[in-house]
């Protein structure tokens, strides 16, 4: 990849954001606390952090549309489908190991 022009690593990581992305789209059974336990980040976070580049950048995104855009449709909408009650079991782990959050 070191040898690669910007133009192309950018490409290739942009490729490479919109599988994950699509990933996590398919895998509703997958839930955030898990991510969070499991690599410390989850759909809110890359969500966030499409907002600061944006933001960064000075490109107008809302809040609401970074994470329409990482989910697949409004948050709300998405936590009604999918999400479930976290665990003891996952919130004493989250409490343990969620550095920053």
């Amino acid at each position: 990849m070191k040898d690669l022009d910007d133009a192309t690593r950018t490409e290739l990581e942009a490729a490479a954001f919109r599988r994950l992305l699509e990933h996590l789209r398919e895998r509703t059974d997958v839930q955030n606390i898990d991510l969070m336990n499991l690599a410390g980040f989850c759909r809110n976070c890359l969500s966030n952090w499409l907002k600061d580049a944006a933001d960064a950048r000075q490109v107008p995104l809302s809040k609401d549309e970074s994470r329409t855009y990482v989910y697949g449709m409004p948050y709300e909408e998405w936590k009604a489908r999918h999400q479930k009650d976290a665990s003891p079991t996952q919130l004493d782990q989250f409490g343990k190991s969620k550095p920053g959050h």
